[in-house]
């Protein structure tokens, strides 16, 4: 195999902060390598300097054996370097095609767009997806998977020989996932270079030759994926053994605290339940099954078409988020970027957001003294890595911009609380600091819904597991009758 890109002892610092140390690495024609990490050990950073947005202060970057330097993404995808990012960057009132073709429209010897033609070339590359999206629906109106198989398709539509991939089966379903894997396959075929970042370490060990892994802006091992197993592969990550992935220990169920009869909204029908204090219970199933839909009507989101919904023994008309937290309910989306966070503003604000009224005196002033102390007993409970309370959350790694997520859901002291997709793009170190959390607050009485398209997240922390199948509520496991088989054969009934 030729060399396709290589980078040689690649620096960078911000603010005196040296967050790339002398990485060196080389990507092969028709090779896939994976890039390992920690939420914040450079990897996005890494990935920044390939591609344009930054410039490295010393080393260099050598494509096709040339010494290159882009001065912006486009530059660098014109040159034949895409990159799918984890963190969508489609714009919503477009429609698919106008997305695929943005900035780089086909127009006639009149400058008239070629609608046709672009509308005709996005279906194409959906089907290589084995996607059925409408090339003229707006983004907005799609779910995230098909939002990221949107992203995935833009990005094949340069025609690259190098293709970073971002965390690309974040927010696909399994069956998605194993399209993917085949378009990647095929793209090797082709002679492509592709980097694939995941902190799914099975997918590594499936799809990758090569695996590269960074720690502290460090690259700490490079080699064969066969020469590495798990294990060895966590160490290098932590720089430490990590044993115990999903800390889970019983405890006694307290009283009902939720119980939804007969829910019927946008996505759902006829779902019934109860849940206790003092219990995880982990929502199952494919994607468009109905998990987002369910916690978007259990938190006021959505308005019910029928049903009603029962906390602490009182019915509660929820429609809207302000109701499912004066219920007592906490709700951490998703989508941390479009709904969970405000980006611009600093992890303070963003902890505060909704309990600021908490730490006013009679007179309405803010007590500044008592919010720090507030967001630094989070700070520390959640190992949140950041320059400060002032640092904005759009600089803060994707596994610390969650953890500040659920620290600003738990600041209203809620008494039930709905996680949605919790850990993703979220590294193994940071995971299991956020299953040791769910333990501790489970302990503590608070009543959990999991909704996770994580199997193995499901079974290991969770005390129950409901699965749903469009819409609807098909099964429901003990933990000790769970397993992967069954919740799969509920999740497609």
């Amino acid at each position: 195999m030729s060399e396709l890109l290589r980078l040689e002892a690649v620096s960078k610092s911000f603010s005196g902060n040296r967050v790339l140390d002398e990485v060196s690495f080389s990507l092969f024609r028709g090779s896939v390598l994976a890039l390992a990490g920690e939420n914040g050990a450079g990897k996005s950073t890494l990935m920044k300097v390939i591609t344009g947005l930054y410039t490295c202060e010393a080393g260099q970057v050598l494509y096709r054996g040339d010494i290159v330097s882009f001065d912006n993404p486009r530059h660098a995808m014109d040159a034949g370097i895409a990159i799918i990012h984890q963190e969508l960057n489609l714009l919503p009132n477009l429609s698919v095609t106008e997305n695929i073709f943005l900035g780089r429209e086909l127009r006639n010897g009149f400058g008239l767009l070629r609608s046709a033609e672009m509308i005709a070339a996005t279906e194409t590359l959906l089907a290589k997806l084995k996607q059925t999206i409408d090339p003229k629906a707006l983004v907005g109106s799609l779910s995230l998977a098909q939002q990221q198989m949107v992203e995935i398709a833009k990005a094949l539509s340069f025609e690259a020989e190098v293709i970073i991939m971002d965390e690309p089966t974040d927010a696909l379903s399994d069956v998605e996932t194993r399209v993917l894997f085949e378009v990647v396959a095929n793209l090797k075929l082709q002679g492509k270079g592709l980097i694939f970042i995941s902190h799914r370490l099975e997918e590594i060990f499936e799809l990758c030759d090569q695996v590269a892994i960074l720690r502290d802006g460090k690259m700490v091992h490079v080699g064969p994926t066969r020469e590495i197993n798990e294990q060895e592969l966590i160490r290098h990550m932590v720089g430490r053994e990590l044993s115990d992935r999903y800390p889970y220990a019983a405890v006694p169920k307290g009283d009902l605290r939720l119980q939804a009869e007969g829910l019927c909204a946008p996505g759902i029908s006829d779902i019934s339940f109860d849940a206790h204090a003092g219990e995880v219970i982990g929502f199952s199933g494919l994607i468009g099954a109905g998990r987002t839909e369910l916690a978007h009507a259990l938190y006021g989101v959505a308005e019910l078409f029928a049903g009603r919904i029962m906390v602490e023994g009182a019915e509660r008309r929820l429609t809207s988020p302000q109701d499912g937290v004066a219920a007592g309910i906490a709700y951490v989306s998703e989508d941390r970027k479009g709904e969970g966070l405000i980006q611009i503003h600093s992890l303070k604000s963003n902890m505060t957001l909704g309990t600021v009224r908490k730490f006013c005196s009679a007179l309405g002033l803010l007590d500044l003294a008592k919010e720090s102390r507030a967001v630094e007993q989070f700070v520390d409970a959640f190992a949140i890595k950041a320059s400060g309370h002032d640092m904005p959350v759009q600089q803060m790694s994707g596994g610390n911009q969650q953890k500040v997520s659920l620290a600003k859901s738990l600041m209203a002291e809620p008494r039930i609380l709905i996680l949605d997709e919790p850990t993703r793009g979220v590294d193994v170190g940071a995971k299991r600091e956020i299953y040791a959390q769910i333990q501790s607050l489970k302990e503590k009485g608070l009543c959990i819904l999991l909704m996770s398209s994580d199997l193995p997240e499901v079974l290991g922390i969770s005390d129950r597991v409901l699965v749903l199948s469009r819409g609807r509520l098909t099964a429901s496991f003990t933990r000790e009758e769970a397993s992967q088989e069954k919740i799969m054969q509920a999740a497609i009934a």
